[in-house]
C-alpha cells in the first residue's frame, strides 16, 4: 500500500512538471502577404522547402533574393534572418530580426517569435554600460565628496 502511494505521488509531480513546462514552437518561415511579385512568392516557397530539408544554404541564397526583390517586406527579412540564424550567422540574423520587426510592426508573429526574443525589442531603451572599472555615476550626497 505504501508503495501505491509513493508511485501515485511520483505520477503527480510528474505530470505536474510537465504541465508546467512549455514547448517552443519551431521555427517555421512565414509566407509574405498580398501584393507581392509572384517571383518574390516562388523564391520565398522555394526557400521554405529548402529551409523546412534543412538546406540552410539553399535557404538563405532563395530568402536573400526575396529580400533584394521585396526590400520593404517583413517576413521576406524575417525569413532571411532565420536562415541566416541556422547557419551560425547570428549578427547579420539579428540585423535581419530587426528590420522585419521595423518592416512590421503589427505582425504578432515576427514579434513574439522565440528567433527575435534573444535579441530584445528595438523600442526598449536601452541599458548604459558602466563607466570604467564598472563605476557608476553617482550624486554625491550630503556633505559628500572626497575628503
Amino acid at each position: 500500500m505504501k508503495f501505491l502511494s509513493i508511485l501515485g505521488a511520483v505520477f503527480v509531480l510528474v505530470g505536474v512538471v510537465a504541465c508546467f513546462k512549455t514547448k517552443e514552437k519551431p521555427l517555421v518561415p512565414l509566407a509574405l502577404g498580398s501584393g507581392v511579385k509572384p517571383q518574390v512568392v516562388t523564391l520565398t516557397e522555394q526557400g521554405t522547402q529548402a529551409y523546412q530539408g534543412n538546406q540552410f544554404d539553399d535557404a538563405k541564397n532563395y530568402f536573400s533574393q526575396a529580400v533584394a526583390a521585396a526590400p520593404q517586406s517583413g517576413p521576406a527579412h524575417y525569413n532571411y534572418a532565420l536562415a541566416l540564424n541556422a547557419l551560425g550567422d547570428s549578427e547579420q540574423a539579428r540585423q535581419q530580426f530587426m528590420e522585419a520587426a521595423n518592416l512590421a510592426p503589427g505582425d504578432k508573429v515576427i514579434w513574439d517569435s522565440p528567433a527575435l526574443r534573444p535579441y530584445g525589442n528595438p523600442e526598449s531603451p536601452k541599458k548604459t554600460q558602466p563607466g570604467p572599472l564598472g563605476a557608476t555615476p553617482t550624486r554625491p550626497g550630503m556633505g559628500g565628496g572626497p575628503r
